[in-house]
């Protein structure tokens, strides 16, 4: 089972993706955790990807889909299923996933929405900042990442949704329970 996890900024996706991956055994297949790693190591691909993300902007296709590409067919080489967190965020990524995943002869079984209202998100990166002190947390940069999201990540939900892939779930409430919308939607899969 393969799935992608996607939604605006703030909707939780990390956290249901750490969930979810340990309860149906998936690769948890984050590239913002990848871009951070990289940029605590301080490695070309982080140095570059750093400025472009205190910017409020998306890392390039070309570099991101690298990533992806590896990912996948190591993934396809050991038989693993996974679940991409905060990828694809494009209708090109869209498209460039679907090609890769259609070279590694792997199915998607699922685009996951959640979906959360812009005030819940707004307060809730606030308080992440103050308590995780992400650098990519500030006012600034959020209205960014926002305006950046329903530009062009939100069309990707009609995108999977003509593909009769989507499924959504509310974002707001108790993560539990949001988790537990997730679980039932995996579980019919």
């Amino acid at each position: 089972m393969n799935i992608i996890l996607f939604g605006p900024p703030g909707a939780g996706k990390g956290t249901q993706a750490k969930l979810v991956c340990n309860k149906f055994e998936l690769d948890h297949i984050s590239t913002g955790d990848i871009l951070r790693n990289e940029i605590s190591k301080s490695s070309k691909l982080g140095l570059a990807a750093k400025e472009i993300i205190d910017s409020g902007y998306l890392v390039s296709d070309e570099i991101i889909i690298d990533i992806i590409k590896i990912r996948l067919s190591e993934n396809k080489k050991n038989n693993t299923n996974f679940l991409l967190d905060g990828f694809p965020r494009s209708i090109n990524q869209a498209n460039l996933l679907s090609k890769i995943m259609s070279e590694l002869e792997i199915d998607l079984n699922a685009a996951i929405l959640i979906d959360v209202e812009q005030p819940v998100l707004i307060n809730r990166i606030l308080n992440r900042k103050n308590t995780e002190g992400r650098i990519d947390d500030s006012e600034e940069v959020l209205a960014s990442r926002l305006k950046v999201y329903y530009d062009q990540t939100a069309p990707l939900i009609q995108f999977y949704k003509d593909l009769n892939l989507l499924k959504w779930v509310n974002g707001v409430g108790e993560i539990n329970d949001i988790n537990q919308q997730i679980n039932s939607i995996m579980e019919q899969l």
